[in-house]
């Protein structure tokens, strides 16, 4: 384990100086009713939510706190963080009980995206400052916080891939559903989006999702379009998923 959460520490970017932080951050409540990481996940909901909004409002002086609200919120909810989640491969870290293990938990999004909260409450209690933590979080969000575009990125890809075919009067996507694998209560999904030809010089093609509904599947397809059709500079967040590995 010591050698995983070495690993683990490089991805992040952070030496623990008391890695008992670390591992407890790592411990989901059905492993035990006490010491779990559901304290420290309330403490870095707290944080993420104080340094994001921090960076929101340095990022954009001349917007009202209505609109840096819903930027924040785009940023800081579920699927966003698991989308850090599954880029530090955390499900394959988790210390969960046998039942949710089997029930796929260490992939489930609200498992995910807690256990990063939990993580940067944790790397708060081992000592790391204010101003280390918005570097950090500013090099895990990346182009997702610092190129983020008020009012295209508050809309879902699937939404805007369709906006940007219609103001040019081209054919809408087409989603087809590939592959379903898993039990019922633990089904994941693999989508085709079928884009038309943009121009003569632009043909048509297609991308492909995944994720634990035919939704998210088909907003990380969508999502994967709109890489292929727009510049960086106008993407804002990317709001979809990939599929994580398995494992604990």
């Amino acid at each position: 384990m010591s050698d995983a959460l070495a690993r683990l520490q490089r991805t992040i970017g952070y030496t623990f100086r008391d890695l008992e932080w670390l591992r407890l951050a790592l411990t989901h409540r059905s492993v035990s009713g006490r010491r779990n990481n559901e304290r420290l996940e309330f403490l870095g909901d707290g944080l993420l939510n104080f340094v994001v909004a921090d960076c929101l409002y340095l990022q954009f002086p001349e917007e009202d706190e209505g609109r840096l609200s819903r930027l924040r919120a785009t940023l800081v909810r579920q699927d966003s963080l698991a989308i850090i989640a599954r880029e530090w491969s955390l499900g394959d870290y988790l210390m969960m009980g046998s039942g949710e293990l089997k029930s796929g938990g260490y992939r489930r999004e609200s498992i995910l995206s807690d256990t990063v909260e939990a993580v940067i409450g944790a790397m708060h209690r081992d000592g790391e400052s204010l101003p280390a933590m918005t570097q950090h979080l500013r090099r895990w969000y990346g182009d997702r916080l610092s190129n983020i575009v008020v009012g295209d990125s508050l809309k879902d890809p699937k939404s805007r891939l369709q906006e940007w075919l219609q103001a040019r009067r081209l054919e809408l996507p087409q989603y087809e559903v590939l592959l379903v694998t898993g039990e019922a209560h633990d089904q994941f999904f693999q989508v085709r989006c079928d884009v038309p030809q943009i121009s003569p010089t632009q043909p048509a093609f297609s991308t492909e999702g995944s994720g634990v509904s035919r939704r998210f599947a088909e907003q990380e397809a969508a999502n994967v379009a709109l890489q292929k059709l727009l510049p960086p500079s106008k993407l804002g967040l990317r709001t979809g998923q990939t599929k994580p590995t398995s494992g604990q």
